[in-house]
């Protein structure tokens, strides 16, 4: 009753502001503070090296409501953490202009992974505490399901990847996914061999799946521009789905060229961040589908904002996979967004469904994923199955200096 009451209280506080009550100030937006954030690693994932981290982020607040998110590292997540201690969880957009601006250098990859899970956070608490689903507070549904196309088919008893390839869609997936033969990281990679061996691959998937681009292709960026477009042009007639990383990331301005020397779809952007990492290859229409994600992105907020520059330029949206709760937010997310063109990539196509969260977290069927109605993500986490790491109560005893313009909001130092 007590919880209720608070609750009640804060959305009477909210809504005190749209009718436009003199007194209320920003600051008090939701009479909530964030007390506590923990951090657990997932059980049984064995990547500790790989950049898309898996930990599980709890951010608890003192009107008893406990938002998660999933991403970061130990040591990124605990510096953000700490400068987000007794402030407002409804203040989305402000701790992650606080987080995102209040150092001297603009935060590289690996800190928007741990910024995007205490972000999605966040947006599980607000959700909870007005009892809506994330994608509600997002603009509400703009499509029923998301599609799905797969990398791998575990569902599948074939023996052959064009065997798969077919069960896949005949699943009622959208498209499956191959990469290029070779480059098991134990024998010489032979470029030349590879490329002939690549377009022939391609051409045996396409017959299997009956064409229409119900596949698609990962080159991996193993390839260099001259060989990466000899695969491009050699499958052009075949119309895939798209050609993903048709080069190394390191220098995006490479793909006016790229661009210009093919005519395929191409996806770009697994490895990329913020918006300020892919706002050249979508301005000037140089790919037709971003890969950005979640929590990569720094969070759902970045990753509509995204959305916006996409739809602005016709380019559709095709997230890499990442962990099972990133899953669940990138329904909310491209659930709310324009109706652009979206694809959602499963892994063994389908969804992971890990022991500590709840088994109907994810609603997936016939190939594709639906919105989840519940409030918040929609996602419960038993952290007695996970692996408890660390936990912040207490602000950074080095604050971080930021300008402020009059109207309050935040500038760089």
């Amino acid at each position: 009753m007590q919880r209720r009451n608070f609750l009640k209280s804060a959305v009477m506080g909210s809504a005190a502001a749209l009718v436009g009550f003199p007194q209320f100030k920003a600051e008090a937006a939701s009479k909530m503070k964030i007390t506590k954030i923990r951090y657990y690693s997932a059980p049984g994932y064995n990547k500790p090296l790989f950049n898309q981290a898996r930990g599980i982020v709890e951010i608890e607040t003192d009107g008893g409501i406990i938002g998660i998110g999933e991403g970061g590292s130990k040591d990124m997540i605990e510096q953000c953490a700490q400068m987000m201690i007794g402030e407002d969880p409804f203040r989305i957009e402000h701790l992650w202009q606080y987080v995102y601006r209040g150092m001297f250098y603009p935060p590289g990859r690996e800190k928007l992974h741990a910024l995007g899970a205490l972000e999605m956070a966040l947006w599980d608490i607000k959700g909870k505490a007005l009892g809506v689903p994330v994608y509600d507070l997002l603009g509400g549904a703009t499509r029923d399901y998301v599609e799905c196309y797969a990398t791998g088919f575990k569902a599948s008893k074939a023996k052959t990847e064009e065997e798969r390839a077919r069960d896949c869609i005949e699943a009622g997936l959208r498209a499956y996914r191959i990469g290029p033969t070779g480059g098991n990281g134990e024998e010489p990679f032979d470029f030349y061999d590879n490329v002939k061996k690549t377009i022939e691959f391609s051409k045996r998937i396409d017959a299997a799946v009956g064409g229409g681009g119900k596949w698609a292709i990962d080159l991996h960026t193993r390839f260099d521009m001259t060989d990466g477009l000899k695969i491009c042009n050699g499958i052009e007639n075949l119309e895939p789905y798209f050609v993903e990383d048709i080069v190394r990331s390191e220098n995006p301005g490479v793909y006016k060229t790229v661009r210009s020397m093919t005519k395929v779809p191409i996806a770009v952007g697994e490895q990329f961040g913020d918006r300020w990492d892919i706002n050249e290859l979508i301005e000037s229409r140089l790919i037709d589908y971003t890969r950005v994600t979640l929590p990569n992105t720094g969070g759902i907020g970045e990753f509509k904002k995204i959305a916006g520059l996409c739809e602005t330029h016709y380019v559709g949206m095709i997230p890499h996979f990442t962990g099972p709760l990133s899953t669940a937010a990138l329904v909310h997310t491209l659930g709310s967004s324009s109706p652009s063109r979206c694809l959602m990539e499963l892994g063994g196509g389908e969804p992971e469904r890990p022991a500590y969260f709840n088994e109907d977290f994810i609603n997936f069927k016939n190939g594709k994923l639906y919105l989840n109605p519940s409030p918040g993500l929609g996602v419960k986490f038993d952290p007695k199955k996970a692996t408890f790491v660390m936990e912040v109560t207490e602000k950074t005893k080095f604050p971080h200096p930021y300008l402020k313009s009059p109207d309050g909001a935040i500038h760089a130092w």
